[in-house]
């Protein structure tokens, strides 16, 4: 049975593989032309589909709102009932279906059409109804379906997917669609935070400690006492970054026996200290930390001392 298991997971695989594919001899003329009708459409992507195909066509909605292009779903059956209503004049309509022949869909067509909206036909059968009747035809026909009896959607639904996912990343490209647009449309969880969290967002309610390099020792541990970062920064009458000091300079120092009484600041701050610019991303500041394995950076902004970003501020966003 295992062996037997192991080979039906490995059949459907290559099946849906070769379904995939095949979708090569697809991109051509055709598919060049709805890519371009999909771009200069003046209104919003409709995308509609019954059954397995209802469910592709929400995925490849929520793509192309994340990548730049407004669509919405309808559902082929709900259409006839009311939901037509939500086309508007200048949305064009995509409709994906295996068959083509669906009652659902072959009521659906003639009404879009008389809306004057033009119509998109995903289909896997290009001699169908829908195929036949559609202004633009994006043929995903697919050999065989990786179910045993070839009957349910499998190598057919992987395939419009995929086909789905090309005219996103085309659209993507002609529209110019860069990282700063997808984080204005991910502004949530890691990847938004990924995209658009900065290090100045990171360090505006944290402590800002600071001395000057004429200091005394005491007056340094004070600072770093009551800031609480294990670090304080040393700045000049201008704010300029001089150097900082860690509580593990401070020991280095008390185990070479040194005077305290006779320390400043600037004779034991290091002062070619690891920063970051306040402008530059959160997630810069946390490939920095892991490269120098260390805990903290002095954040400036034209050498101008800004603060501290801690490794936990990373961790309490989430991006460790």
């Amino acid at each position: 049975m295992a062996e037997s298991i192991l080979h039906l997971a490995l059949k459907t695989i290559e099946l849906e593989a070769k379904s995939v594919e095949g979708l090569k001899s697809f991109i051509n003329e055709d598919f060049e032309k709805i890519v371009q009708a999909m771009a200069h459409c003046k209104g919003r992507i409709v995308i509609s589909g019954i059954g397995k195909t209802a469910v592709i066509a929400q995925k490849i909605v929520a793509t192309l709102n994340s990548t730049g292009t407004p669509a919405i779903f309808m559902h082929a059956a709900d259409a006839v009932h009311g939901d037509l209503g939500m086309v508007l004049k200048d949305d064009l309509v995509f409709i994906i279906s295996k068959s083509g022949e669906s009652p659902e869909i072959k009521a659906l067509v003639p009404l879009v059409k008389g809306y004057g909206n033009p119509v998109v036909a995903m289909v896997g059968n290009i001699h169908s109804y829908l195929a036949q009747n559609a202004d633009y035809l994006l043929n995903v026909t697919v050999e065989k379906e990786a179910c045993p009896h070839n009957l349910a959607p499998t190598s057919s639904t992987t395939a419009q997917l995929v086909m789905g996912d090309a005219l996103a990343v085309c659209l993507m490209e002609i529209k110019g669609f860069q990282s700063d647009d997808f984080a204005k449309v991910h502004p949530g969880g890691l990847l938004g935070k990924k995209l658009y969290l900065r290090v100045a967002d990171l360090i505006t309610n944290n402590e800002k400690p600071q001395v000057t390099p004429s200091q005394t020792i005491k007056e340094v541990i004070v600072e770093m006492t009551k800031k609480r970062l294990g670090v304080t920064a040393v700045v000049d009458d201008k704010n300029l970054l001089q150097g900082i000091i860690t509580d593990g300079d401070l020991r280095r120092m008390l185990e070479k026996n040194t005077a305290i009484d006779t320390q400043k600041a600037a004779d034991i701050m290091s002062r070619h200290p690891k920063t970051i610019e306040a402008n530059r991303l959160a997630v810069e500041a946390m490939q920095m930390l892991r490269k120098n394995e260390i805990t903290q950076l002095v954040v400036v902004s034209n050498g101008q001392y800004e603060g501290i970003l801690h490794l936990h501020d990373l961790i309490r966003e989430g991006l460790i």
